[in-house]
């Protein structure tokens, strides 16, 4: 598959060179645009104190970006509240947890991350569960992480700190690219807004992550290239698997990483728990149901993938301990 152009919803990489999309434009010459979709406009003092919430009140914090790192100490300091030093964090990944360096004193003890998808950190939050959680985000009603967080039955409390504004993108010509790049929900809002028959449009979607799928379904967007998935994990994968002309894969669920470790970052215990019933997003009922059994399967495929990868080197390790003696 022939592709020239790319417009990437996000802003452009600090350093291209270390950058995903590198190898798209090296191997395959694509030019690549990069121009975020939405500006992130943070609430007032007087707008946030209409929630009645107090950041002293509770004992750990959970950010799932920078955003919500930034306004977090952003409002602290503007309402004049002093953060303990007791305070715990629960990032959704490392960079964000060395982000915070920006704000506190690094500490492993009171800082945690996940290794790659969201439900790692899930895992992590299981261990602390008398902790009193704040989770600073967005104005969206409902995204992924918190459909997570109330799927494993959290008490915690969403405060919005900061509101996406979708940009004017009629600067863009569609027809100059041949896949647009989403990575939200806003990002979808934002491009049908300055394009309102974007469904009749000639033009290839990739999209990341299922809240963003669902956006575009419900839109009723065509999505072409789908991701995270099980052979493309990455935006700059599925793109090059769609390049060299690979079929899409089933796109998965945000889910635990395979790689646990055992550290004060990492946790391991499971977040197995009752769970809520959600609403289906699917008008077909029976395939829901077909869809959610495929995923279980897949999980328990995962699930012996790594229990017999885990005895093969248990055997590999004894037999050169035997060799030795």
């Amino acid at each position: 598959m022939k592709v020239k152009k790319i417009l990437v919803s996000q802003p452009e990489p600090a350093d291209l060179e270390k950058s995903p999309y590198k190898n798209l434009v090296t191997k395959y010459g694509v030019d690549i645009t990069f121009y975020k979709f939405f500006e992130v406009v943070g609430l007032s003092v007087s707008e946030f104190r209409k929630s009645r919430i107090h950041l002293t009140d509770y004992t750990a914090v959970i950010f799932n970006s920078k955003n919500s790192v930034d306004h977090f100490f952003r409002l602290a300091k503007e309402l004049r509240e002093n953060i303990p030093d007791t305070m715990k964090y629960f990032c959704s990944s490392e960079a964000i947890a060395h982000y915070l360096q920006n704000y506190i004193q690094y500490r492993k003890r009171k800082i945690f991350f996940g290794n790659q998808y969201f439900a790692d950190l899930i895992e992590i939050l299981s261990k602390h569960r008398e902790e009193k959680f704040l989770f600073p985000c967005s104005d969206e009603k409902q995204t992924e992480y918190t459909k997570m967080l109330d799927k494993a039955k959290f008490k915690y409390t969403k405060a919005t700190m900061y509101t996406s504004v979708p940009r004017d993108l009629t600067q863009f010509k569609l027809k100059d690219y041949d896949i647009i790049c989403l990575f939200s929900p806003i990002g979808v809002r934002s491009l049908l807004q300055s394009f309102p028959n974007l469904a009749e449009t000639p033009v290839t979607i990739a999209a990341f992550g299922t809240s963003t799928h669902a956006a575009l379904k419900a839109a009723g967007i065509k999505l072409a290239i789908a991701a995270p998935t099980k052979a493309s994990p990455s935006m700059s994968m599925a793109i090059e698997n769609y390049i060299n002309g690979k079929g899409q894969d089933e796109a998965v669920i945000s889910r635990p990483s395979a790689a646990k470790k055992d550290t004060v970052h990492k946790g391991t215990t499971s977040a197995a728990t009752t769970v809520k019933k959600t609403k289906s997003v699917f008008a077909n009922k029976a395939k829901y149901k077909q869809l959610q059994e495929e995923r279980k399967a897949q999980a328990a495929a995962r699930r012996a993938e790594r229990m017999a990868a885990k005895e093969a080197q248990t055997k590999a390790d004894t037999n050169i301990a035997v060799k030795a003696e």
